[in-house]
Order: C-alpha cells, then structure tokens, then sequence
C-alpha cells in the first residue's frame, strides 16, 4: 500500500506543477513529444509499408520458387544481355518437374497477356489480364473465391473455356447479377463464367491483381497464344512444404533436375532462374532498416532535448518543495520515499509527453489513406511509452537523488 500511495502522491505533486506552470511544462514536454512522435511515426510507417508489401506480394504465393528465364532484380545494374539468349521454360519441363519432384507440396505453369478485353453483351472491361494456369496453382498462389468454385482437374484436363474472373471484370460486365454461369468473351473466345475471386483492392507497386484479371485453364490459354520459346513467356512454380522452412532442399532438388532436363555440364552456367518472394522483401529490408534508423536520429535529438526539459523541471521542483521534503523527512520519511517521490513525478511527466506525441500518430492513422493502410500497433505504443519512461528515470534521477539526501534541518529552514 505504501507503494501505491507514493505514486498517487507522486501523481498529484506531479499535477499540481503541471497546472502551476502549464506554460512552462508544456514547452518542456514538447521535446518528448515530438521525439516520441517521430519515432513511433517512423516505426509505425515502416510496420504499415512493411505490412502493405506482403499482402500485395501475396498474389505470387508464400513459399514458392519460380522457375523462369528472367532473374528478379531489385536495384544495381541488370545484365539483361546475359538472359537474352536463355530459352523460356517449357511443358515439357513442367511435366518432368511435376512427376519427378519429392519435395514439393504442388507444381503449376502459367503464362498472361495484358491488355486484354473482356466483353458482355454492350458492356466491356479494357486492358485486363487474362491467365492461364493448371491445376495446382491454387496451391501455389492463394484464389480466394467469394462466389462460385475454382476450377475442377477434369475441366483443366480437358481445355475447357471456362474462366474465373476478378471482382472488377465481374462489377463492370454484370453490374446488376450474378456473373456465375454467364457467357463472356475474350481474346475471340466465349468462356463460362464458374468463379469470381474476392476483390484485392490496390497495391502499393500499382502491380496488376486478380480484381482486373481473368484466369482460364493452361490448355484453353495455349489454344489462343502461343507459349514457349516463340510465343509468351511462361514461369514454372514450385510450392515447397509447410516443413521446410527455408526451402533449401527442394531449391537444390528443382535446380538439379532443371539442369539435367537442359543437359547442361557440370561447368555451365544455370540457362534457368529460380526467383523467389523473399527477394523482394529482402530488398526492402534495408531501406526500412535506414528509415528506422533515421528515426532514431531525429527523435532522439529530440528527446534529448525533452529530457533536459524534464529535468529542468524536476530541478525547480526539488527547490519549490524543499521545505516539504525537510519536513517529510523530520517525520520518518525514507531517502527511498523522497527518491521514488520524484522519480515517479519525473516518469509521469515523461509518460504525458509520450503519450501526446503517440495521440499524434494515432490521429494521423485514422486519416482515410487510398493506397496504404497505416495503422498503430500495440507493439509501437509500448515501445512509445517505454522509451518515455526510460527517458523520465535518465531526467529525473540526479533530482531525485539530490532531494533524496537533503539534510531535514536545512531543508526546514529554507524558504
């Protein structure tokens, strides 16, 4: 209880300076308050970036390793000439790949052409992307459909023109109904509509998703373009198992078996890349790292200036109550008491300031945003108010100390 009541003392002594100079402990705080406003801004804005990546990355799968002619790149020169020449990958080295691999929990290949125009009657959806895809690449990439089905391996199998669609193409063609079972047209071809994938929404890359897409069986796609070597490029995915946490073993196994389908030597140079998500959340990690550096930099500044401020504060204090601590002290009171007295107040001040700069942040959160969502996370506010309160022990200590071993007589008499 003893403790209880020191703090609710601490509280109140810490209130009443506030209200006395509200001036003054304002502008004291405000070192604190912005330093803790920048800081948790940064880190709110980097989790938020960070966040907004991996779901607009989702479309390309967790887990999964593309097999294509093209290596990903992100950032530093590109040696394009020295891909030009490698030849697209093919079916035949999807089937190989598909009976042949161990260590994988499903293979698909799948090629797309942009600029695409679905039709409906009078009604029509411009420059969409039209994929085509086998069975296994709802394994590969997750298709949440909000109405019908996806396809069956029979329909696959056998190239039928039917056709899921992505919520856009399904507002735009059917504004008034149900698109399942309707008849459009793309690319020249009729396809029945059986599914219509739940709407995305945009992405912070302004990359294509399933909202302006339509996706067909592989078999109905190859029917309509060409594919391979002289036509579309196509990309064989590889989802790897839940187990394999980093996917080393089936990475070796499918670059192994790529390498042995193409009959290269031991000594050649891979004709194939293997591009795999993390690569883009790994470019990034850096320049997040740098932000959040950044962000400790400025707000630190501040900080240190809200933490002179504080202790400014506690010293004035100590001097206004030093009859008060004399008197406490001629009473019974402990060095600990008087030392915890303001050490608490130097903490609470700190906490107010803290606490404005992440009131701050949380307003701007709340701002309606069109191509990222933000949003302050508990993780952040703790990390907020711990700093604060770090930052009021470091201001309030020496006070503290100084208070804690004032000499009750001396202190009596001061005025």
């Amino acid at each position: 209880m003893i403790y209880l009541r020191l703090i609710a003392e601490s509280i109140r002594f810490a209130w009443q300076a506030l209200r006395a100079n509200m001036l003054r402990t304002l502008l004291s705080l405000l070192g604190v308050t912005i330093g803790i406003f920048a800081i948790i801004s940064v880190f709110t804005l980097v989790d938020s970036l960070e966040r907004n990546v991996r779901d607009s990355m989702s479309f390309i799968g967790d887990k999964v390793l593309y097999v294509e002619k093209w290596p990903w790149s992100f950032g530093g020169s590109y040696p394009w000439w020295k891909y030009f020449q490698r030849p697209e990958t093919t079916v035949r080295e999807f089937k190989l790949l598909d009976r042949n691999l161990t260590n994988d929990a499903g293979v698909a290949i799948f090629a797309n052409k942009g600029g695409s125009t679905y039709k409906y009657r009078s009604n029509s959806f411009s420059d969409g992307m039209l994929m085509g895809v086998t069975y296994d690449y709802s394994k590969v990439s997750e298709i949440p459909i909000e109405e019908g089905r996806y396809f069956v391996p029979q329909e696959i199998d056998a190239s039928r023109n039917v056709i899921v669609i992505g919520k856009e193409i399904a507002e735009t063609l059917f504004p008034f109904g149900s698109a399942i079972g309707q008849e459009l047209k793309v690319g020249g071809q009729k396809f029945r509509v059986i599914g219509v994938v739940e709407k995305q929404g945009e992405n912070i890359f302004g990359a294509p998703n399933f909202d302006q897409m339509g996706i067909i069986p592989f078999g109905s796609f190859s029917k309509m373009y060409d594919t391979g070597p002289d036509g579309l490029g196509t990309t064989i995915a590889v989802k790897g198992r839940e187990e394999d946490e980093g996917l080393q073993e089936l990475e070796y196994e499918v670059r192994g078996m790529m390498r042995n389908i193409r009959g290269l030597r031991p000594r050649d140079d891979d004709s194939f890349a293997i591009n795999r998500p993390e690569m883009a959340t790994q470019a990034v990690t850096g320049f997040f790292d740098v932000i959040g550096l950044a962000g400790w930099v400025i707000g630190g500044f501040a900080i240190l200036v809200g933490g002179f401020g504080i202790a400014n504060i506690m010293f004035v204090s100590v001097k206004e109550r030093t009859n008060i601590i004399g008197i406490q002290k001629s009473l019974g009171a402990k060095n600990y008491f008087i030392l915890f007295q303001f050490l608490f107040e130097s903490v609470f001040l700190s906490l107010i300031g803290g606490g404005i700069g992440i009131l701050l942040v949380f307003l701007i959160t709340i701002i309606p945003q069109d191509m990222m969502k933000i949003s302050l996370s508990v993780s952040n506010i703790v990390l907020g108010l711990g700093v604060s309160a770090v930052i009021g022990m470091l201001s309030g200590i020496i006070p503290a100390v100084l208070a804690s071993n004032l000499d009750p007589v001396i202190a009596i008499r001061s005025k």
